[in-house]
């Protein structure tokens, strides 16, 4: 796949079949990140800095026994470039950081609402790629699917958002997580596009954010393990989809499909995860989520046509 595109003239125009194909897995990973809120809640006495190192510990076995099950060794993929390494590692674990910076030091509503801009950026993004062209649509459904988005962090907030000076420092690492992802996911496909560190890749980056991970938490944190078997369940399942296969599906769809159509559908995972938290209990019912429902999947589709059209 990788010797193939870089042998392709970069004039040729991409293959539409296969923009669309890995556009679908790459939406996957949307998926995924929708259960992660469910998930999370139910294994939430684990402190975060474990559940991350947990969880990337078997994103790392995943990745490995995926490429091992293909008749590859999951050991020479730890031989990139240094730039790969910094994106790799600093995508996946300065991400995490982060957030979970901004959560400390600012109130949640806020601060996930500016960790949410991540996937307007990867479509403003996108327009400084090679070959790629932001059109209208692109930026109609991401700014539909952040005002959906807004609604739906929001909904139930008597005095709605306010900015406390104090709070400053949350909101920046906020904003520093959404860039960063961002930026990650925009450089991975300049990456692809160059046929430099491969998806299989993603295994030892994985490994890496799993230690850094580790270390946050012995410095930071209180070690503590689930006590029911429901708690214990969904640290796995963390680990095998959201905070696992997810990475790497992801990564295969922002190197091969539609990035653009990939940042705007990313808005749906807030939207589905509510959703999920709604069905099980987790979280009030509110009018304002199919209001919400109606801007994010109106904008997503928007977004997306240029996947959902087809090229004669």
């Amino acid at each position: 796949m990788t010797a193939s595109s870089s042998a392709a003239p970069s004039s040729a125009p991409p293959d539409r079949r296969i923009v669309n194909r890995a556009t679908l897995v790459g939406f996957i990973a949307i998926l995924l990140w929708a259960t992660l809120a469910p998930l999370a809640t139910l294994a939430a006495m684990v402190p975060p800095f474990q559940l991350v190192a947990t969880s990337f510990l078997l994103a790392f076995l995943v990745g490995s026994g995926w490429t091992a099950t293909r008749g590859d060794n999951p050991l020479r993929y730890f031989r990139q470039p240094p730039a790969a390494w910094a994106l790799g590692v600093g995508g996946l674990f300065g991400f995490h950081f982060l957030y979970f910076m901004a959560l400390q030091a600012a109130p949640p509503v806020e601060a996930n609402l500016i960790n949410y801009l991540w996937p307007l950026l990867i479509v403003l993004f996108s327009a400084l790629l090679p070959g790629e062209r932001l059109r209208a649509w692109h930026v109609g459904g991401a700014v539909a699917g952040l005002a959906g988005t807004v609604l739906l962090i929001a909904r139930g907030g008597s005095g709605g958002l306010s900015i406390d000076p104090a709070h400053l420092p949350g909101y920046a690492a906020a904003l520093a997580s959404a860039v960063t992802w961002a930026g990650y996911s925009v450089l991975r496909r300049r990456l692809g596009q160059i046929g430099e560190a491969p998806t299989d890749a993603v295994s030892a980056f994985c490994l890496v954010t799993a230690i850094l991970s580790l270390l946050c938490h012995l410095a930071l944190e209180r070690t503590v393990w689930p006590d029911t078997a429901a708690g214990w369940g969904a640290m796995l399942l963390l680990g095998l989809g959201p905070v696992g296969a997810a990475f790497f599906v992801w990564d295969y769809g922002v190197r091969h499909g539609d990035i653009r159509a990939l940042g705007a559908l990313s808005y749906l995972a807030p939207l589905l995860s509510t959703l999920l938290l709604v069905l099980f209990g987790l979280a009030p019912n509110s009018g304002i989520i199919w209001v919400s429902c109606a801007l994010i999947a109106g904008g997503s589709l928007l977004a997306s046509k240029d996947l959902l059209r087809r090229k004669a």
